[in-house]
């Protein structure tokens, strides 16, 4: 029973969401008709949402290795869903009773401390539960002992990351209703701490002035597809077309970069319109909870909940956390660090999400160079990982986004001093 709820049911992020709707309309007493629509909406949105996310990751997943072979770059490259399979190898059972017992954990510290955060972002649940395992593995912990402190250790990361991001939050959305359920925090935070040093509030992205015959570059959608044409058309220039062809097709180079770029932007789409439903279900949904279960209880969603907010700031951000990215990667030789390849799916996502938090405080600057400082992290602190993830830091793989480097190597060093 507990390997159903925790493989079927906490994995599934989709379903997570829509059970709290669920609970939540319930507490509130709903009619019948308002609780199943309030539960198949927030689970709709959440399908809607990954399925956006899946047609972008697989224009990046083209780029990706694009880059690699135009540029002749060789190194590690992080990547969640790739670490977390090799990791499962090993540390399954321990990851899996780790994300069960670790969302008991959430709830019970949510209900009893000040920390009034419940963490709906499934998948980067159990990245951070295999991440925990193998860490807490690695250094010598076995069986209960592993399972208990994995347990402990993640319900508190899954309230304390919402927690620290909730200013910014504030900021961001102009309210208190909804909280940042993703584990690219420290680079969010250090975006947005950017955006004070350097930026105006004031000069939003999204305020940017353009000429008249140019209006059509407000449109956020547009202004993404067209930029991702450019990106594609200088890569696959520089790859060439046999190298073009291995992931065309057969495509021309022309052909396969228009047609990326506009699936980029198309996936970048979905994302917002599966956000759009889940806000408009779950934040009522949650004042049940809050009510009767958890009091005061936020839901921490995961990080295209704020792309809406900011849609100009979210291309800036991915653009400018890829451009950290890679003056990070040309440090790491001369430092004497394993070399991190830009991945360009984490780049995408938190880079967006820190130029969101980055313009949020510092306007335009902000975005800039709050991304910018979230590359060099998501760069620097996978590098650091490798060491501490043991054997599995020869898998030519590792933690993509900042929270995992930064948190493995705490618990890390800790770990191995008892």
């Amino acid at each position: 029973m507990l390997n159903f709820i925790v493989d079927e049911v906490l994995s599934q992020p989709s379903i997570l969401v829509g059970l709290m709707a669920m609970i939540g309309l319930i507490a509130l007493k709903e009619s019948f008709s308002k609780i199943v629509s309030g539960t198949l909406k927030s689970i709709l949105g959440f399908i809607i949402l990954g399925a956006g996310a899946g047609v972008l990751i697989g224009s990046l997943d083209n780029l990706g290795p694009l880059i690699q072979e135009g540029f002749n770059v060789q190194g590690v490259i992080p990547n969640n869903e790739a670490i977390v399979a090799i990791a499962q190898k090993t540390f399954g059972k321990e990851t899996a009773l780790i994300m069960g017992f670790g969302f008991i954990a959430n709830l019970a510290i949510a209900r009893f401390t000040p920390l009034k955060y419940v963490f709906l972002t499934g998948h980067h649940t159990f990245f951070m539960a295999a991440l925990l395992s193998a860490v807490l593995g690695t250094a010598g912990m076995t069986g209960v002992p592993l399972i208990i402190l994995g347990s402990i250790l993640l319900g508190f990361i899954m309230v304390l990351m919402p927690a620290l991001a909730q200013p910014f939050m504030r900021k961001i959305t102009g309210n208190d209703d909804i909280a940042l359920g993703h584990f690219g925090t420290v680079g969010y935070l250090a975006a947005g701490f950017t955006g004070k040093l350097v930026g105006n509030p004031e000069k939003s992205t999204e305020e940017v002035k353009v000429p008249s015959s140019l209006k059509f570059l407000k449109d956020s959608i547009l202004s993404t597809a067209i930029t991702m044409i450019v990106i594609f058309f200088i890569v696959t220039l520089k790859a060439g077309q046999e190298v073009v062809s291995k992931y065309s097709g057969g495509q021309s180079w022309f052909m396969f970069s228009i047609i990326q770029g506009l699936t980029f932007a198309a996936g970048v789409s979905v994302i917002l319109m599966g956000v759009r439903m889940i806000l408009g279900e779950i934040i009522p949904a949650f004042k049940g909870i809050a009510e009767k279960i958890v009091p005061e209880a936020k839901p921490a969603l995961d990080c295209p909940i704020v792309f809406p907010y900011a849609p100009m700031a979210v291309i800036i951000g991915f653009l400018s956390s890829f451009l950290g990215g890679v003056v990070g990667m040309f440090l790491m030789k001369p430092l004497g660090l394993a070399v991190i390849i830009p991945g360009m799916v984490p780049h995408f996502f938190t880079g967006a999400t820190a130029g969101v938090f980055g313009n949020a405080t510092g306007g335009k600057r902000g975005a800039i160079f709050g991304a910018f400082v979230n590359g060099l992290i998501i760069t620097f602190l996978p590098a650091l990982l490798l060491p501490v993830l043991g054997d599995l830091g020869f898998a030519n793989t590792t933690f993509g986004d900042a929270d995992f480097g930064l948190i493995g190597l705490i618990i890390g060093s800790i770990a191995k001093l008892f």
